[in-house]
């Protein structure tokens, strides 16, 4: 559990290093309020100040934005002011639609349902984490469950215990009195936004980039073949390399001896001993091992070798 406050410009000063350091870890800040598109007054006065200064003290931030919409058309046109109070901004919690006005939900439930719908679905378009900030009451008996569950919900219930039947991630809950403010709206936050935020990419946030994929492992033929000329060793220490790397070693070492076991033209004993004269063969184990896994008799090649060499 997370706790945090709520701001405006009711609180036009605001110390927010004491407000960290009374253990608040969140502050979600009044963008604005109605069609400040139309009306530009309508946008927070304290919106640019306060964000700056919370940022700064490290306190992660969210915002929203108060309705009057009449209607999706409005919803959608409150929804681009608020976007561009958001413009060039992080925010690590969600980006809420507030709706309180009795008006509104007197116009009955698909009424609401269409204006939330309308603002949220702009916000999401843009690449922000869009919720909803309504009381109990009201998002109990004028908003549909489908609606009600489809965005991240901040309920406002002044109560010791929230009634909300719903899901809800946070609770804004009653007054609490933060030296450095006085008394503020105080919220409790039960999920990880900040996480849940940056790794969706949402709100200002860069998607973070998936690791790089391995390169794609090399064919059974392929290793044989780099086996066949030296690269892997021989032997145990073969084995180990292979299966280290992540390779079948019984099918490489399989692939190796089909290959070896299959030349276009069998060399006379005589031109195997002057190969091996020549350092072609390796030597000592290993060059039983070459030798006897092309298909020659190790022995007679062997004894071939001390003719020519006494």
């Amino acid at each position: 559990m997370i706790q945090g406050v709520d701001l405006s410009y009711c609180q036009p000063k605001v110390d927010f290093k004491k407000l960290k350091a009374q253990g608040f870890k969140f502050v979600i800040l009044r963008a604005g309020y109605g069609d400040a598109l139309k009306y530009p007054k309508q946008f927070d006065p304290t919106f640019e100040g306060h964000y700056a200064a919370a940022t700064a003290a490290g306190l992660d931030v969210g915002a929203y934005w108060y309705s009057y919409a009449d209607s999706p058309e409005n919803a959608r046109q409150e929804a681009q002011a608020f976007i561009k109070a958001l413009k060039g901004k992080k925010f690590s919690y969600p980006v809420y639609f507030d709706i309180e006005e009795r008006s509104q939900f007197y116009r009955g439930m698909a009424f609401c349902d269409s204006i939330i719908n309308a603002f949220c679905g702009e916000l999401e378009k843009a690449g922000y984490y869009a919720g909803v900030y309504c009381s109990t009451y009201w998002y109990t008996n004028f908003v549909s469950k489908t609606v009600r569950d489809k965005y991240p919900c901040w309920i406002a219930e002044y109560n010791t215990k929230c009634n909300y039947s719903g899901s809800y991630q946070m609770w804004q809950n009653g007054l609490v009195y933060v030296d450095g403010i006085g008394s503020i709206d105080h919220d409790f936050c039960y999920v990880d936004y900040p996480s849940i935020i940056k790794a969706a990419g949402k709100n200002g946030y860069t998607k973070p980039t998936a690791a790089p994929k391995p390169a794609p492992k090399k064919t059974v033929e392929e290793l044989a073949r780099e086996v066949i000329a030296g690269k892997w060793g021989a032997g145990a220490e073969r084995a180990k390399k292979l299966t280290e790397a992540g390779y079948n070693y019984t099918a490489v070492q399989s692939r190796v001896n089909e290959l070896l076991k299959v030349p276009a033209k069998k060399k006379s004993i005589d031109e195997i001993a002057r190969e091996v004269i020549a350092g072609k063969w390796s030597a000592g184990a290993q060059r039983m091992r070459m030798l006897t896994d092309a298909g020659y008799d190790y022995m007679t090649v062997q004894n071939r070798v001390n003719e020519i060499l006494k």
